[in-house]
Parts: C-alpha cells; structure tokens; sequence
C-alpha cells in the first residue's frame, strides 16, 4: 500500500511495539488518548516521543480553548522537534473557527494538523488559510462520520480532490472502525490514516485464506465451550 500509517495513542510501550512490528510511519496523539495512558507532564512526554522518533512525523494538540494562548502553545510545541506537526481543532468548544490562527501559524512555516474535521465546507476553509511555507495534515474524523449512519467514502474522495489542490497538503482517515478503513482510505486518496494499536494488529489478517479463517473460528469457539464446561444435555 501507499499510504502512510500513523499509530494513533499515547501510551510509549505500545508506540515502541507497534514501530518494531510494523514500521509505522509517524504517530497522532491526542488530550483524550493522554489521559487513558495517564499522562501527567506533557512537555516531558513529548520531548521523550520525539527524542525516541526524531525521523518519524508526530502529532500534538494544543489545550488552550482561545485562540491567544493557543497560538503561544502551538509555538512552543513547534519548537519539541522539525519532525512536529501541531494539532489544532478545528473550532474551539464556542464553536468559533480557527481559520485566523492556521493562516497565522501557516504563514510563519509552523506544521500543522489541523482536527476534528467533519464537513466539506470545514476542508474548504482549511484549505483556503492553509499557506504554502507548512506542511499541513486535515484530519477529517470518517469514522465518527460513519457512525452517524453516513458513509464517508465518497465525502474522503471529495476532500482529497479538495486538498490535493496545494501540494503541501495531506488528507488523513481519522477515528478508523475497522482494518477494511485503511484500503478504503487508500482508495479514496487519502495520503495517511491513524489507526489504533488494536486495528494494527490486524493487519496481518490482509490476504488470510477465508476457509482457513473459518475453520479456526469455529476450533476458538470449541476451545472456549470446552474449557468453560458447558453442557446442553445431562
């Protein structure tokens, strides 16, 4: 495949593992990911990551909910590392945009990953602020577009079109349901997806005889009656 994959936690061990067994090409984090993995100084954690991937792209997001003082933030995570791309939502909790500070951090060649993109209108305006001197990743969130009962294949191959117009953009498959997204993702033309350690660790299913597969989930539900000692009849 071509597309790039990005192991999307914050837990450092599964980071090492899943770089070790599969390669990943760069890593995405999150406010909420930290907080499952107990993170409690994130300059500390950041500097660690990237110390530990100097040569892979990682991903960190600003807290702030104005835009002031996440602009100041963006600049100090900018500095952990060149290979840092700084996530900025796409509004904050006011739902109020966050155009005005991407043109202004794109502008002064700071990369960029701009989050929690759902609509076209949304890439539009990313794309539009977006200037040619940072590297840009729009994270558009397909799998909770899916959840809403949306297929989001077709609206990914929209956003490509739209993203691919500045060569210094790339489109990512954020939220990924199932390990199927990731060929859906290249399909559509996405340049990158994010998958959790759990939807990496089945990569390895890709090309497994189906037959195979079949015979060995009726053996695991054998195995598990067994050691369970269940019985139907007396």
């Amino acid at each position: 495949m071509n597309i790039k994959i990005f192991a999307d936690g914050a837990n450092i061990e599964d980071m090492i593992r899943i770089h070790e067994k599969i390669g990943v090409d760069g890593f995405t984090t999150n406010p909420s990911l930290m907080k499952q993995a107990g993170i409690k100084n994130y300059k500390e954690f950041s500097k660690k990551v990237v110390g530990m991937f100097p040569n892979k792209s990682v991903s960190f997001e600003v807290f702030s909910d104005d835009f002031e003082t996440m602009e100041k933030e963006a600049r100090e995570l900018s500095k952990i590392g060149n290979n840092v791309f700084v996530k900025i939502p796409i509004t904050n909790s006011k739902g109020e945009g966050s155009f005005e500070l991407i043109r202004k951090l794109s502008s002064d060649g700071i990369n960029l990953n701009v989050t929690a993109i759902f609509t076209k209108e949304q890439v539009e305006k990313v794309v539009d602020s977006v200037n040619k001197n940072s590297k840009t990743i729009i994270s558009v969130f397909a799998g909770r577009i899916a959840d809403t009962g949306v297929d989001p294949t077709p609206l990914m191959r929209e956003y490509s079109e739209i993203c691919h117009k500045k060569e210094n953009i790339e489109l990512l498959w954020a939220s990924p349901r199932e390990v199927l997204n990731i060929k859906q993702a290249e399909e559509v033309g996405c340049d990158i997806i994010t998958c959790t350690p759990q939807i990496l660790n089945k990569i390895k299913l890709f090309g497994k005889n189906l037959e195979e597969y079949s015979l060995e989930t009726v053996q695991m539900f054998l195995r598990d009656s067994t050691d369970l000692g269940y019985k139907i009849l007396d």
